[in-house]
């Protein structure tokens, strides 16, 4: 049994072929910022060389938009040509899941849009979410997390908006997804966007 993994909600576009047990048979992460549907699927076919998954997984953010939907869809699109399950996980966990060890608590900050931060909090070891994700400018998202530890591409924002702490602009890496607790591995395969779009319905006259 293999598992394929892949996150296209930032600027990395990261993919694993994983055992149940986490063993991973391979792995690509390269930062390549905009072209995530050039890219996505030449890295997995490289990776694959024969391999057929039996479940797919992918990051549903929340991140960038176009991202997400471009490996979202392409992992419907492999799970349906395989007739595998397929499963979303979170993308602010897995990136939580590439943080160096230790006992207190860590909060993920990744940029939005508008100069706001989608930010959650988790539990070190198990990565068990303490709230949900909030999307906030910078001052409010500091002010919604005491972890001294913040990880992510809004990580800087968030510790210099509060004023302490330490942040390491981490992205995600998917040979980590089968540390995620099983509820944050389990998710609908859907975008979290965690804001309203920006394109709105016109109001009516």
């Amino acid at each position: 049994m293999l598992i394929l993994a892949l996150d296209t909600s930032t600027a990395a576009c990261t993919a694993a072929l994983l055992e149940p047990d986490g063993t991973i048979v391979a792995a690509r992460d390269e930062v390549i910022g905009r072209g995530h549907a050039e890219r996505l699927v030449p890295m997995i076919a490289e990776m694959l060389d024969g391999h057929i998954p039996t479940r797919v997984l992918a990051g549903v953010g929340p991140g960038s938009f176009t991202g997400l939907r471009v490996g979202i869809s392409a992992a419907h699109g492999l799970a349906i040509g395989w007739s595998v399950p397929l499963a979303g996980m979170s993308s602010l966990a897995l990136i939580a899941a590439g943080a160096p060890p230790g006992d207190r608590p860590i909060a993920v900050a990744v940029a939005g849009g508008h100069g706001e931060l989608f930010v959650q909090s988790f539990e070190r070891h198990s990565l068990i979410p303490f709230g949900p994700v909030r999307n906030l400018p910078p001052e409010a998202a500091a002010a919604s997390t005491t972890a001294q530890l913040v990880v992510g591409s809004g990580a800087n924002a968030l510790v210099d908006a509060r004023g302490s702490g330490e942040a390491l602009n981490l992205l995600p890496t998917a040979s980590h997804a089968l540390r995620l607790p099983e509820l944050l591995r389990m998710l609908d395969c859907k975008p979290i966007y965690a804001r309203a779009p920006d394109a709105r319905p016109m109001a009516a006259a």
